[in-house]
């Protein structure tokens, strides 16, 4: 919307969601020309990012990754696979750090009817918790970076318009998980 580059954030966020939100929004302003954004945008618009359910209190640096995701979305207008969901806390510099819960994330991925999960690299040991039938009704992708998210969560690569799998120099670590 029209404005002067503030963020703001809604949906009962607690102080650590609420940095997160931040953290996304400090590498997306850092990256707008390698993402092909109008850096004007940093002080031409305001950006107002709400968490549904607004009267459920949320927390947690989990949700980085997604805003990042969702904020590049909206600046360049390529959409997000609707069969994608992803979990990780974002760093200034993009990296994809461990989250907690992830059992619980990804029931909660199958139970929304999502065929496909980024996770963060570091938890992937942790996929040994999580109950065979929930790990075989996924496809589980490993992230490092925002990069790597974005390359398998957006349709379009951001600045060059061309797939965004098919960027070179881009890893992005995919394994089908069936046991």
């Amino acid at each position: 919307m029209p404005g002067k580059g503030i963020l703001q954030l809604t949906g009962q966020l607690g102080d650590v969601m609420q940095e997160s939100a931040k953290a996304a929004m400090t590498y997306v302003r850092a990256n707008t020309t390698r993402f092909g954004i109008d850096p004007a945008f940093l002080e031409t618009l305001d950006v107002h990012i709400h968490v549904p359910e607004g009267a459920v209190p949320k927390d947690g640096p989990s949700a980085g990754v997604a805003m990042a995701t969702a904020l590049v979305s909206a600046l360049t207008g390529i959409p997000v696979k609707s069969s994608v969901a992803m979990t990780g806390e974002v760093t200034l510099r993009g990296r994809v750090l461990p989250i907690g819960g992830l059992r619980e994330k990804l029931l909660a991925a199958v139970r929304a009817g999502v065929d496909r999960v980024v996770l963060p690299k570091a938890n992937r040991e942790d996929l040994y918790d999580v109950p065979a039938d929930i790990k075989g009704a996924l496809k589980i992708d490993y992230a490092e970076t925002v990069d790597d998210v974005l390359g398998v969560a957006l349709t379009m690569h951001p600045h060059g318009k061309e797939p965004m799998l098919n960027l070179p120099g881009l890893e992005i670590t995919h394994e089908a998980v069936r046991h």
